[in-house]
């Protein structure tokens, strides 16, 4: 006997939750999607059509995706420190096309708050280098000052 989709989607969305914490919307939005997931790949497969490939929705907004102690990918939903080039690359995607897709500026880092903020901080204690403040030097004196 065969289960049904009802009994398939809460056996998947049952085994996301013992590996990961979720609110109780996760779960909801969770178990939402994977049952029209489900519900599309029993009629394309009962029809014989294969499954119309979707424009991918960011999972959540992507102003919020970038936190203090993590970033979310907004594309699989999984928790970072750092979105890495090789979790990016399971994607399809490089970092400026992430950029790009999610509307992010192209200088804005692809990790948790507190990591940029730890690495800004380290930078400044260890200085500026000595080629990098004769290049920012060389670049004042050429501007003209505006009056």
């Amino acid at each position: 006997m065969s289960k049904s989709l009802v009994e398939m989607t809460a056996e998947i969305i049952q085994s996301q939750i013992s590996s990961k914490q979720m609110s109780t919307e996760e779960i909801k939005a969770a178990l939402n999607d994977t049952f029209q997931t489900l519900k599309s790949l029993q009629e394309s497969e009962s029809t014989g059509n294969d499954a119309e490939p979707e424009e991918s929705l960011p999972v959540m907004d992507p102003k919020k995706s970038i936190q203090k102690n993590k970033i979310i990918c907004l594309e699989c939903g999984h928790e970072f420190k750092m979105l890495s080039p090789k979790h990016l690359k399971s994607h399809d995607l490089n970092s400026k096309e992430y950029r790009r897709k999610h509307g992010f500026s192209a200088r804005q880092p692809l990790c948790a708050k507190a990591l940029s903020e730890k690495r800004s901080l380290s930078g400044k204690e260890r200085g500026l280098p000595a080629n990098l403040r004769k290049a920012i030097e060389a670049r004042t004196k050429d501007t003209p000052k505006k009056k």
